[in-house]
């Protein structure tokens, strides 16, 4: 599919209703990511982020199991006590 847009002032760029009806990812306030590939391509796509699960639960194991200096408590408990008394 082919169309034809104007740039406007500050770069600003209408993507046509052809378009958008066609593609499902194009939404308002979608994160998107821009590449030039050729010195007369600019290419557009979805933004995705890839998240590894395994680290962030290694992370959180990790947080849950920090002692405090006289504490005898977790991270996690000591955190649920300090929400109850705010």
């Amino acid at each position: 599919m082919k169309t034809v847009s104007i740039i406007r002032d500050r770069g600003q760029l209408t993507i046509p209703d052809s378009i958008r009806n066609v593609i499902t990812w194009i939404n308002p306030q979608s994160a998107v990511t821009i590449s030039v590939n050729k010195p007369d391509e600019i290419v557009i796509t979805p933004h995705t982020k890839s998240i590894d699960k395994e680290q962030i639960w290694a992370n959180i194991r990790k947080a849950r199991a920090i002692k405090g200096k006289g504490v005898t408590s977790s991270a996690t408990e000591f955190l649920v006590k300090d929400r109850r008394f705010h």
